[in-house]
């Protein structure tokens, strides 16, 4: 029987899949492609502005270590043979823009997707009281259980040429884009200036101390209500710190290392 290799978009993504497939008995290899397409330069034309973007926007190097496309080498170098089963959602903002960049680099090698978008899910009677099916909003928040128990890795069907023109389309055209920021509206992911959760920031801060983190929270499950996963902690930092030194927010406690240990409040008149 032919091996499958599984493609997913997220680290976290990565450890429940292999958690869930060691737990069924299962060794197909999973390698994690995830570069945080969803923000930052992705001109395919200039891959250097990337790297620059990220160390004067987010003060960090390429978080993941390697540039956008390395995928394509290990897909090729180490798994010639197997089946390429890539795991995709429309409801994350990150895992989407993963999986657009994998496939654009992919050419037309043939593929398969597990595309999570629709799916609903319930819990193993091992993870508590029965509960209604929930919407599979992104692989790295499902328990691996939950991913064994209902054997996501059967919903594998093979990626229809039509599907995967419009989904290159799509890349190209965020491409030509190049903003800084990638959201999900609608069941599609579309270019964003770099203030767009700022409002939303905003709107969480008061003119008591508040913690950063617990802001982050707020803004994370406010998507969550619309079973949607659009940023994560590392780019609402940036923002966070870009509203600071703009005037517009207070900030103490801030360790050098984290903002996100800090705490806010909207400026005391004076």
């Amino acid at each position: 029987m032919t091996t499958i290799a599984h493609f997913v978009f997220t680290v976290s993504g990565a450890g429940c899949l292999v958690r869930a497939l060691r737990k069924a008995g299962r060794n197909d290899p999973v390698v994690a492609t995830c570069h945080d397409m969803n923000f930052g330069p992705i001109d395919l034309s200039d891959a250097s502005s990337r790297t620059k973007w990220l160390e004067d926007e987010l003060r960090l190097a390429d978080p993941k270590g390697v540039g956008p496309g390395s995928a394509r080498a290990w897909d090729e170098a180490l798994y010639p043979d197997h089946r390429k089963v890539a795991w995709l959602t429309r409801r994350s903002a990150m895992e989407y823009a993963g999986f657009l960049d994998w496939l654009w680099h992919r050419g037309d090698t043939p593929c398969e997707v597990v595309n999570l978008s629709e799916v609903k899910v319930s819990n193993p009677p091992e993870l508590g009281p029965p509960r209604p099916p929930v919407l599979a909003v992104r692989l790295g928040a499902l328990h691996h259980d939950t991913i064994r128990h209902n054997q996501l890795w059967d919903l594998a069907e093979t990626l229809q040429m039509t599907e995967r023109r419009r989904y290159r389309e799509l890349w190209r055209q965020l491409c030509l884009e190049n903003a800084p920021l990638r959201v999900i509206k609608g069941d599609e992911l579309v270019s964003a200036p770099i203030s767009f959760f700022d409002s939303l920031l905003m709107s969480y801060v008061t003119d008591k101390w508040q913690k950063i983190s617990m802001i982050f929270s707020w803004v994370t499950i406010s998507y969550w209500e619309d079973d949607i996963d659009q940023v994560d902690d590392t780019f609402l930092a940036a923002r966070m710190r870009a509203l600071v030194e703009s005037g517009r927010l207070e900030i103490r406690g801030e360790p050098t290392r984290d903002i996100v240990f800090g705490e806010v409040r909207l400026p005391r008149a004076r």
